[in-house]
């Protein structure tokens, strides 16, 4: 059984680090534990648990900042900024209901290092693009902070950005700061019925492309559609390309009313209003189709709009997979049947032209598979290189991500 270590300040998980060097013993890197059953099945001497570094510290809601530190639950900060009518723009997905955990239990340090956004990506940006400022302790057990409170703070190297994705592999993250923005009046969802892959993306483009500022577009299948708890997207029948628009509800009936016109060529419309949209677009953002039969393997596969249908197709055709489309077709969220990865037709699939994350599977598969996208062998130099410059001794969620590294 691995020792546990709750340091309750950055002085204490500085101390961890340091024994765990003294010591020649690897730590694992957790908040609350809700990303454990993502990414390769590493074995660790000790758990950093950082649970404790819990609070905000700095909210101004009339700057759009928010300081907290590394172990304070997304759904803390979600709740502070909803009584001032703001919001995380990323949409940050909460992973409980694909890995069957308890919802609501994700950090704001672990949102950081996996660096997952939700479908509002599209308009507004990554996760990695609203992190203003960060403080850590890098593998040396050397204390460090990096940006700060304003945008054009950064200089030289922009270390928030570089941490967001590195999945605690470099440095333990102890207190960030991120920009959060006002949340809009009201929501609805054009709905366009009935469409193959390949037309839904040419609509989704087309609503991309507009003046209708969409900050939702999803295609479901009618096999994945009718999965779902909302009855007017379960209840159609028939396939589902939805978008999504944000804003005071004088402007969304204008844009609606232009999206409309501009969707109409392509089949029969729908709508959701503002309840239904809403409970619509956090079941997308948290892959809620797929949140049944844990067992089965889950890919969240990257890949180009225009290149979706393709490598959907492909995927099906070798593994009889179901799949929906998130980010207007750049990104494909992949159920397996069975308990196997299928590994290979995912890889073959996109044959170079995106990269793949296996999120779900249980552990013996994730330990036989290449969870994260394998690395050129330029690339995996870098990655050598930049792990050991911050990470010397490997003992940060050593092969967390890629064996050795």
């Amino acid at each position: 059984m691995t020792d546990i270590l709750k340091p309750r300040d950055e002085q204490d998980v500085a101390e961890a680090v340091a024994r765990a060097l003294a010591e020649e013993k690897t730590l694992e890197i957790v908040g609350q534990g809700s990303k454990r059953a993502i990414g390769r099945a590493a074995q660790t001497d000790m758990t950093l648990d950082l649970s404790k570094l819990s609070g905000i510290e700095i909210y101004e809601p009339e700057e759009l900042i928010l300081s907290a530190r590394a172990g304070t639950p997304i759904a803390e900060i979600e709740k502070a900024l909803a009584k001032n009518e703001q919001e995380l723009a990323f949409e940050p997905m909460d992973c409980a209901p694909l890995l069957g955990g308890k919802p609501g239990r994700g950090t704001l340090g672990g949102m950081i290092a996996v660096n997952l956004s939700g479908p509002r990506r599209i308009k507004a940006g990554a996760m990695r693009d609203f992190a203003l400022g960060v403080r850590a302790v890098s593998g040396r057990g050397e204390q460090f902070k990096a940006g700060g409170r304003v945008v054009k703070n950064v200089t030289g190297y922009d270390l928030p950005k570089f941490l967001a994705g590195s999945w605690g592999t470099l440095a333990v993250i102890t207190q960030a700061t991120i920009k959060v923005v006002p949340r809009g009046e009201a929501v609805e969802t054009v709905l366009v019925l009935g469409l193959d892959d390949t037309r839904a993306v040419e609509a989704m483009s087309v609503a991309m492309g507009s003046s209708c500022e969409v900050s939702g577009a999803v295609h479901l299948p009618v096999d994945v559609a009718r999965q779902l708890s909302i009855i007017p997207i379960a209840s159609a029948g028939k396939s589902v390309t939805a978008l999504r628009l944000e804003g005071i509800p004088v402007s969304i009936a204008y844009r609606k009313d232009k999206l409309q016109k501009l969707l109409a060529p392509f089949g029969e419309l729908g709508k959701l209003g503002p309840r239904d949209s809403r409970n619509f677009w956090r079941a997308m953002r948290d892959a809620a189709p797929f949140a049944g039969e844990t067992q089965n393997p889950v890919w969240r596969v990257s890949t180009s709009p225009s290149e979706a249908p393709r490598v959907a197709a492909a995927i099906r055709a070798s593994a009889k997979a179901e799949i929906f489309f998130d980010w207007a077709g750049g990104l494909l969220w992949v159920r397996m049947p069975g308990k196997a990865a299928e590994e290979w037709a995912v890889r073959s699939a996109l044959a170079g032209r995106g990269h793949a994350l296996l999120m779900r599977a249980d552990p013996a598969v994730r330990a036989s598979a290449q969870v994260f996208e394998p690395l050129e062998p330029g690339m995996a130099a870098i990655s050598k290189r930049l792990k050991e410059s911050f990470d010397p001794k490997g003992i940060l969620n050593p092969g967390r991500m890629y064996a050795g590294i």
